[in-house]
């Protein structure tokens, strides 16, 4: 059953912008993230994460590691296909069809930063207390709190805007 407008929830997608970065997600339109394989995140996507909620897209393992835009979620959790390829470089032979282990969504750009907002500054925000970004959460798939989705939103420039 959909949720509400209302219920709309946050989150925080990190990617190597060397491997998929935003500018990538705006020039395709769309894409399906993939290849996560940490139970905790894969939980996430499986279960909580639905169409419409917001993503904030984190460039990691970046010069600097930044905040650089916003994308929404237009498909909800499905199995991770990649899981069950073994030509695939998140191919987990233990997965399989029938009883997927891992799951992915799609998501889509809504707009991009007007600048990026790099984690150094991001640790000085106040506004951000208790973000599991700042924990220092290797995690690649992190709920954000609406107080901090709004916040970081109106210092990155961007707008709800869907």
């Amino acid at each position: 059953m959909p949720r509400q407008a209302s219920a709309r929830r946050y989150w925080l997608f990190k990617s190597e912008p060397d491997s998929y970065s935003f500018a990538q997600l705006q020039a395709d339109g769309r894409t399906f993230w993939h290849g996560v394989r940490n139970y905790q995140a894969r939980n996430l996507l499986r279960d909580e994460i639905q169409v419409d909620d917001g993503v904030l897209f984190y460039h990691s393992n970046a010069s600097p590691p930044a905040l650089v835009g916003v994308a929404k979620v237009v498909r909800a959790g499905y199995p991770d296909a990649t899981a069950f390829d073994p030509a695939s470089d998140y191919h987990d032979p233990k997965s399989n069809p029938q009883d997927p282990t891992w799951f992915q969504v799609d998501i889509a750009p809504v707009q991009p930063f007007r600048r990026p907002l790099p984690l150094a500054e991001l640790r000085e925000m106040p506004e951000l207390e208790g973000m599991v970004l700042l924990q220092k959460s290797r995690l690649s798939v992190q709920p954000v709190a609406p107080g901090q989705w709004r916040h970081l939103l109106a210092s990155g420039g961007a707008k709800e805007s869907w």
